[in-house]
């Protein structure tokens, strides 16, 4: 999966794909993840239990969620994959994970995050034991074109040229985000005029870039300012940051919200100041569960992922990684995604 420095080249991948921000010292992540380490979620999904934001290191809050098997999704499921009881969930995060949506637990061994936790809440709703094959990002999607790997939840965004070779079940909002200092009375409500007069650090070559260049050169031609800076690394654009040297940080909202929380207990705490589309003004941008096309598996995810949103347990979810505001309020199959020519 690549740095956050170097996501969302040409969009080609989500707001939050590499969402490592701002963030030290948590655990990378190593060696192909199966069900061997997928800590005891299995058993307690038998237990009608799966706990999430388990071994999170403190990127998120340990949650137990009541969750069974619905017999009438299980009966959705392909022969092939009811027949061998189990859910292969593919996640890219090799070679160095991206909290808080995926990565290696305090354990030095378990795959955890927001996305590893949603297969196996989507798994024990099918009555599935969940199998997690931790890749590469490209490898990823090699598991999934060759039938080995079921379903991806790797924080991938719904594209009109991923659609192709590939049918979504949205789960997630796909969102920049601004970060700011807490004491900060400045909030984003989408209306770039309000950057006038700002200072606002950016990853070089990224997709924010690339939006925030678009509002500079209009604020330009209204005669304001606006200020980019850029910064070598991540831990060198938080001390900018805290230090009161730019106004904001503008990057994927996963990310950021990791930063907020590890933030929270220090002296210089951040808070988020509002978000963006990772797809623009024109359309709302989607992370979505990834099957390999027609092969019958998209309906009872996306039935699964909307049986959690129903019962409040997506809610939780979502909370337990700091990640609320990226609720969707269904999951839906194959909705419009990032256009051929800005995908």
């Amino acid at each position: 999966m690549p740095s956050i420095r170097s996501a969302r080249l040409l969009r080609s991948l989500s707001a939050g794909t590499a969402t490592a921000t701002l963030a030290l010292g948590l655990a990378a992540c190593g060696s192909s993840a199966s069900d061997s380490t997928a800590a005891t979620s299995a058993d307690q999904a038998a237990n009608g239990t799966v706990t999430v934001a388990a071994l999170s290191n403190g990127a998120g809050t340990q949650t137990d969620l009541k969750v069974s098997e619905v017999a009438s999704l299980h009966a959705e499921l392909p022969a092939s994959v009811a027949k061998s009881g189990q859910l292969v969930i593919g996640v890219g995060a090799l070679p160095a994970g991206f909290p808080p949506l995926a990565y290696v637990g305090s354990d030095q061994k378990t795959l955890t995050g927001a996305e590893p936790d949603l297969g196996r809440l989507v798994a024990a709703v099918l009555g599935l034991k969940p199998v997690l094959e931790n890749a590469t990002w490209e490898n990823l999607f090699v598991g999934i074109d060759s039938g080995k790997t079921d379903v991806g939840f790797s924080n991938i965004t719904d594209t009109e040229e991923r659609k192709r070779k590939y049918d979504f079940a949205s789960y997630r909002q796909d969102n920049l985000a601004f970060e700011v200092v807490k004491s900060s009375t400045w909030n984003f409500n989408g209306d770039y005029t309000t950057l006038a007069g700002k200072t606002v650090a950016v990853g070089s070559g990224t997709n924010q870039e690339k939006i925030l260049l678009e509002w500079q050169a209009k604020l330009k031609a209204a005669g304001k300012q606006l200020t980019i800076k850029y910064f070598p690394d991540n831990n060198s654009t938080h001390l900018a940051l805290v230090g009161g040297k730019i106004d904001a940080y503008f990057g994927p909202n996963p990310g950021i919200a990791y930063q907020i929380r590890q933030d929270a207990n220090t002296p210089n705490p951040t808070r988020n100041a509002g978000t963006y589309s990772g797809a623009g003004a024109s359309l709302q941008g989607l992370i979505a569960a990834t099957t390999k096309k027609d092969s019958g598996l998209v309906k009872p995810v996306a039935d699964a992922i909307n049986y959690l949103i129903k019962n409040g347990q997506y809610a939780k979810w979502l909370a337990a990684w700091n990640l609320s505001n990226e609720a969707v309020s269904t999951s839906q199959i194959n909705p419009p995604g990032l256009p051929l020519s800005n995908s």
